[in-house]
């Protein structure tokens, strides 16, 4: 927008504990923002000593979202992809680890010029230029920066390791000055069993001590499990200093596509567009779609049950992506999703002799249910149980989604059970197996962990337009999937496998590397080495979780016979076009001649 002349700030800090949702709330202000017609970048500042999320266990941090630029990033940036649809970097995850490691770095150079380093001005200064570099870089694949940069501040105010982000912030507040700058408080109103009423003097407390820290809080977004009432929004607003038009209130809600529902409801985006000067170019934030995708997801009503066999199965958010694609895929399918969570290792015989309850519960949910997927996880913990999930997939013909190890998984459970390699395995788990189906990948290193994997955006050619996925992806030829492994199938067995009916229908650009496979006698049983969840979108379903879907509802013929009927009719269209203008097509001599083509060699063939 010509009219937006620098860039705008919208800062979104939380008190009083952890997990209220600051990602959601800050990726659902960008989605509102964005149907004012304005174009939103997202920044997450998480204050550990980790350089990156990569390190980090699913069950200290959550699961590591991965980037295109294969940056290993915070779970919230996966909520700023899926909520604004756009395509985030690496830096856009700022860490303390990073900006410590950046200044090191300088004054290992001597760019300070024998200054003593300290966190004032140097780390602050250098968390300001960061943000200031990082806000410029187009997201939305556009070649210009966006007009609004929404920076979600991890942990709690008051921590002591945020403490140089909060100062370099309030630096920047003040540099970029009034109409550049609005800061979003979210806090939580909590209600005491015994009282029974809403109690403000956490928020309260949380806000004296930001405005401490020198950074004043334009609005408030309550977390709350019902309504707020009137007379506690009033109370807020004398004793926070803050407009009750200005308090917003985000209370539980049935999923969270009504959320930027609520913020709309609620005015906040006239409220940020007056602190940041965008009234005039804004226009009236329409969100038909996601009104309708809350609407038709409190709807839905027939189910489907997938069994989600694991090794985090006690934390949810270790695999909130995986969930978020299976939520999408199920809306479009117009089904109710109901996810088992199984932990792998109650499948397995020794379970069945130290816990036979959990063993049993385990195993009736895993028969229960109409597909099983096996999602990426690292070390031999549940690995038994999860080839077990596998093996009862292929045999039974519920339909089998394997991602990463899960893919691995399949392929292990196949040479054991059908090849008759009774100790097939992987040499992640057993490094002197003599069936290595699956082995450590050529260029990885085996003394550094952080960085190491095969991560990113990598293509994936398909073998055989004619198989499941390729229908799916609605693509004969490639497709760009984000990695994060480090052991791969073994090239030397690929032989042997598919001979025995194990086909591998999508591999990398050199043939070596096994990226889909499929059993062609199977309703649906599919395996990928790339993680397909991180690019899923409401709006853009992932096409292998769409096909476990839709092979657990009964509906994945169907749809790809009317794939086959839209292809075909699309083909004869092409073809009567090519007709068409070839009989058209005269040559210098007044005489036809054919159309002509490049071909692969940058040459022209005849069509």
């Amino acid at each position: 927008m010509d009219c937006v002349k620098k860039m705008k700030y919208v800062l979104v800090s939380g008190g009083v504990v952890s997990g209220l949702g600051k990602g959601v709330t800050a990726s659902s202000i960008g989605v509102v923002l964005k149907a004012c017609g304005l174009r939103v970048t997202s920044i997450k500042i998480d204050p550990y000593l980790n350089t990156d999320a990569g390190t980090m266990s699913p069950f200290e941090h959550g699961e590591v979202f991965v980037l295109d630029d294969g940056g290993e990033v915070d779970l919230d940036l996966g909520n700023y992809e899926r909520f604004l649809d756009v395509t985030l970097t690496r830096d856009n995850n700022i860490t303390t680890g990073k900006i410590y490691q950046s200044v090191i770095d300088k004054e290992r150079k001597g760019d300070y010029l024998g200054k003593t380093v300290q966190v004032v001005p140097h780390i602050t200064d250098a968390i300001q230029e960061w943000i200031e570099r990082v806000s410029l870089i187009p997201v939305d694949g556009s070649t210009e920066p966006a007009d609004v940069c929404v920076i979600e501040l991890g942990g709690t105010v008051g921590d002591i390791e945020s403490m140089p982000f909060i100062e370099a912030l309030r630096q920047l507040s003040y540099r970029v000055g009034p109409g550049n700058f609005c800061l979003v408080h979210v806090s939580l109103v909590p209600v005491l069993g015994v009282v029974g009423e809403q109690k403000t003097k956490p928020t309260q407390h949380s806000v004296r001590e930001l405005r401490g820290l020198g950074l004043t809080p334009h609005l408030l977004a309550c977390r709350s499990a019902q309504a707020l009432e009137e007379n506690v929004k009033d109370k807020l607003s004398q004793f926070c200093h803050v407009p009750a038009g200005h308090i917003l209130n985000i209370y539980d809600v049935s999923n969270i596509w009504h959320v930027p529902l609520l913020l709309r409801d609620q005015k906040a985006h006239d409220a940020i567009l007056k602190d940041l000067d965008l009234l005039s170019v804004a226009k009236t934030p329409c969100l038909e779609e996601w009104t309708a995708r809350a609407a038709q997801s409190d709807t839905l009503t027939n189910p489907v049950r997938i069994a989600m066999v694991g090794k985090y199965t006690g934390l949810s958010d270790a695999y909130v992506s995986v969930v978020k694609a299976l939520q999408h895929a199920s809306i479009k399918c117009k089904r109710k999703l109901t996810i088992e969570w199984i932990a792998a290792s109650d499948l397995e015989d020794t379970t069945a002799k130290e816990a036979p309850d959990s063993h049993t519960a385990a195993w009736n949910s895993l028969k229960g249910s109409d597909g099983i997927l096996v999602p990426g996880g690292f070390g031999d913990r549940g690995v038994q149980g999860k080839i077990l999930a596998a093996k009862y997939a292929r045999e039974n013909n519920v339909p089998y989604l394997g991602i990463c190890l899960g893919m691995q998984i399949a392929v292990i459970e196949f040479a054991r059970s059908v090849l008759g390699m009774a100790e097939a395995n992987s040499t992640e788990f057993d490094k002197e197996t003599p069936h290595p189906c699956v082995i450590f990948m050529p260029e990885g290193s085996k003394t550094h962990m952080g960085g190491t994997m095969r991560l990113g955006s990598r293509r994936t050619y398909f073998q055989n337009a004619d198989c499941i996925t390729a229908k799916l992806y609605g693509k004969s030829d490639y497709v760009d999937e984000r990695h994060r492994h480090r052991y791969e199938v073994n090239p030397n067995m690929v032989e042997k496998l598919e001979k025995s009916g194990l086909m591998f229908v999508g591999k990398d650009e050199t043939g070596r590397r096994m990226e889909i496979l499929e059993l062609p006698c199977h309703p649906y049983f599919v395996g990928v080495q790339f993680h397909p969840e991180f690019k899923s979108r409401p709006g853009k379903v992932s096409a292998v979780f769409l096909g476990l879907i839709l092979a657990a509802s009964g509906q994945l013929k169907s749809h790809l016979k009317k794939l086959s009927s839209s292809i075909m009719i699309s083909n004869r269209r092409v073809e009567n076009g090519i007709s068409s203008a070839m009989n058209g097509h005269t040559n210098g001599n007044g005489n036809s001649s054919p159309l002509r083509y490049p071909n692969g060699n940058g040459n022209h063939a005849r069509a």
